[in-house]
């Protein structure tokens, strides 16, 4: 008995019940098909056949990553419920989930600070994804970009991979129909219109709540605290730090701190004013006595100035001095536009004392604002005794502003460099040597464009990874190659800086004359057979390497492009005819009798001696 236990139907046994069962067919009857089970052998349990069946006849399992997303505010999109909804539908797909990205607490209109759709792109973009597919909830967790472009962009870098997106909780398949490609662009403005409603009314509503003489949100300044009232405005208690109020119809006014805080911001005041201290000596005082600033950190001259020109010591309370709305950035905006509420509780600093204080502020500003000529000329008295100009040299030296100061006032630091005389290195033009190198590259492609769209030949630019797309499928990444010295009597050699996309089927690469001026040549080459250095940043331009992929002119360059527009169309057309070919062998032959041709000979005659025959 025991040895049935761990009985296995052999290759000899399943061929000789298919030719007893399924080489003759028989009519059709009008009575019920009766399906006789095959024997099992004795200790053996039929659920068990079954089984073995079911998991030989069940298809591979998909791998998928997938990735979750919720904003700092509390919403119905909760980790737990998109993990569930995800796991669900890869359940019912037969899907397995090997990995995640997540971003808790992160806010979908731009990709920066979501770490986890970072690392998403990069493993997918560098070839360290270990999965097929995607799983997001719906469109609005990927992302609610304002340009629904960029949504696009990233989905499109997984698609390239050969990695497909799906969003769980949506009432379409993302499978490239046109009904999918409509639906997924509503969705998506859908999800950008949404930030911007939301944005619009809390904005409204804030300035609500201070047109009424409310505190808005947050911690108190210094010396103050928050106070929370009811819908009749009686006083309930202060709000320690932390703290919320727990009902709508509450609100939350600002009253006098404890005395010590209130006698601080006084004599802040007193010395700047009436003992002419300056913001340092006033911030080294209090450090000194042990005295915290706000958020129980040491005073800087910083914080005392923010602490002087802030109205909220005169009991007035202002909202939308800057803004920065939907993720752009941080703009100052006139006083007509600010919301104020003035008076809206005890101050601590007198008028006249704060009038006098904001005085002196705009005398400090002006004093230490020069004009361009006077930065210029002390940037050109400290060329004429250094000999050269650089960031630490500029740092290091008195009576010299800060480097950013030059790069606010001028545009650049090399702008300031421009205007005093001095020409630094090709090594420290790095600015201007990435913008003569854009400018190269998007001349060339404009040029390999207009000449394919001319022969009816479709092709696309995507400028932030110089690469183009010919035809739909072939792929030409863009790189300039600009001549290189470490000085002496060494000669010229040539380098890439940064190949941006390293994945594309041929690489163009342009070099540069030996003073980079002027084009020189070309070279198109398989991006696989490029000899990149040991990190896959640069690579180096040798005549003894790329002599035979040197093209001389943009003609040549096309005419190469061409030549492989052409096989690769001819091995499409080869592998779509080997393709229709399989597909018609299939539809001739029925499966039954395609399986029994490629068994082997030598087994199918050993099952027929055994057996004793075919029989009729």
């Amino acid at each position: 008995m025991k040895a049935f236990r761990h009985y296995r139907p052999t290759a000899v046994a399943r061929l000789h019940r298919y030719r007893r069962c399924s080489t003759v067919s028989k009519p059709r009857s009008s009575s019920p098909k009766v399906i006789k089970r095959a024997p099992v052998p004795h200790g053996r349990r039929p659920e068990d056949t079954t089984a073995l069946q079911v998991h030989q006849q069940s298809p591979p399992t998909l791998r998928a990553a997938q990735y979750v997303r919720m904003s700092s505010d509390p919403q119905k999109y909760s980790i737990e419920i998109q993990v569930a909804a995800i796991a669900v539908y890869a359940a019912r797909r037969g899907m397995e989930i090997v990995r995640t990205y997540s971003d808790p607490g992160r806010s979908g209109l731009t990709i920066a600070r979501r770490k986890g759709l970072q690392q998403l792109i990069d493993d997918v973009d560098g070839g360290r994804s270990d999965f097929d597919c995607v799983l997001v909830f719906d469109v609005s967790r990927w992302g609610r970009f304002q340009d629904t472009d960029e949504s696009a962009f990233y989905e499109f870098i997984c698609r390239r991979a050969g990695i497909s997106v799906h969003y769980c909780a949506s009432e379409f398949e993302n499978d490239g129909s046109l009904s999918s490609v409509m639906l997924k662009a509503l969705e998506r403005a859908r999800a950008a219109g949404f930030s911007r409603d939301l944005s619009r009314n809390a904005f409204l509503g804030q300035s609500n709540i201070v047109d009424r003489g409310y505190w808005r949100g947050g911690a108190a300044p210094f010396g103050l605290r928050r106070m929370l009232v009811d819908a009749n405005g009686k006083r309930k208690g202060v709000l320690e730090r932390g703290q919320q109020k727990n009902l709508k119809s509450e609100r939350v006014v600002l009253v006098r701190g404890p005395r010590s805080e209130v006698r601080i911001v006084r004599r802040i005041f007193s010395s700047f004013v009436i003992r002419r201290k300056n913001r340092t000596q006033i911030a080294e005082e209090l450090n000194a006595e042990g005295l915290l600033s706000p958020g129980g950190k040491r005073w800087t001259a910083l914080t005392v100035s923010n602490l002087l020109a802030n109205e909220i010591y005169l009991g007035h309370i202002v909202f939308n001095r800057s803004s920065m709305k939907l993720g752009e950035r941080r703009v100052d905006n006139p006083p007509e536009m600010w919301i104020r509420h003035d008076n809206a509780f005890e101050g601590i600093v007198d008028a006249r004392l704060f009038a006098r204080a904001r005085k002196r502020l705009a005398q400090v500003a002006n004093n230490k604002k020069e004009t361009d000529q006077q930065l210029l000329d002390s940037l050109a008295a400290l060329l004429r005794r250094k000999g050269r100009l650089s960031v630490h040299i500029i740092q290091a030296a008195k009576g010299v502003r800060h480097p950013a100061v030059y790069t606010n006032r001028f545009g650049s630091l090399m702008r300031a460099y421009e205007l005093v005389g001095y020409r630094p290195g090709n090594r420290y033009r790095f600015m201007e040597i990435a913008v003569e190198i854009d400018h190269t590259i998007c001349s060339v492609v404009d040029d390999i464009i207009i000449n394919l769209r001319g022969r009816g030949v479709n092709a696309s630019f995507l400028h932030e990874l110089y690469l183009v797309t010919i035809s739909g499928g072939l792929t030409v990444s863009v790189a300039v190659a600009r001549a290189v010295s470490d000085g002496g009597n060494r000669s010229r050699r040539w380098e890439v800086r940064k190949l941006k996309y390293q994945k594309a089927e041929l690489t163009l690469l342009i070099r540069m004359d030996s003073g980079n001026s002027r084009i020189r040549d070309y070279f198109l080459l398989p991006t696989a057979a490029l000899p990149l250095t040991k990190d896959r940043k640069k690579l180096r331009v040798s005549d003894r390497l790329f002599s035979r992929m040197r093209l001389d002119s943009l003609e040549a360059v096309m005419a190469a492009l061409y030549g492989r527009l052409r096989t690769s169309r001819e091995e499409c057309s080869r592998i779509s005819a080997l393709h229709l070919a399989k597909q018609n062998e299939n539809a001739t032959f029925p499966t039954s009798f395609r399986k029994l041709s490629q068994m082997p000979s030598q087994t199918t005659n050993h099952s027929v001696r055994r057996s004793g025959g075919v029989r009729h």
